[in-house]
């Protein structure tokens, strides 16, 4: 079983969203962010921390250090269903192809319809934009 799929099968099972992941191989780092409604604290970060630790000495993860935190104000949205969730809430889409002429949006999210990811972009008009054509999407940060 791959890290991956160690974290995905074990993070919800502690209560926890598993938001994302990454592994430096040159440096052994592994990075974990989880949230939860209402968010995450320090307390659930050295929890998770700990169970991960414990965990990966049973499953022979090479690692040299491990880090958990939350995924901060500008999550990161993955999962359809962080297009849902996150509806209202302004965020940056960028796509690998382009739609509607333009390879780039923000505005606010508008939900799914159809697979596709609904947005009000800051020029004024609602998009549509494939769930597959999108490379990287974050929550901007609003005060």
């Amino acid at each position: 079983m791959g890290l991956g799929e160690l974290l995905e099968r074990t993070v919800p099972a502690l209560g926890y969203e598993l938001v994302d992941w990454d592994m430096s191989a040159r440096s052994r780092l592994v990075r974990v962010f989880i949230d939860k409604p209402g968010g995450v604290d320090v307390e659930d970060c050295a929890s998770v921390s700990n169970h991960l630790t414990r965990l990966f000495a049973v499953e022979n993860v090479d690692f040299e250090r491990l880090e958990v935190s939350s995924p901060g104000l500008d999550r990161p949205l993955r999962r359809t269903d962080d297009y849902r969730r996150f509806a209202g809430r302004r965020a940056k889409l960028v796509m690998r192809e382009a739609v509607d002429g333009q390879r780039f949006f923000k505005g606010r999210l508008g939900g799914v319809e159809d697979n596709d990811v609904l947005i009000d972009a800051d020029d004024g008009r609602r998009h549509r934009v494939p769930v597959g054509v999108i490379t990287r999407a974050h929550l901007e940060v609003e005060f």
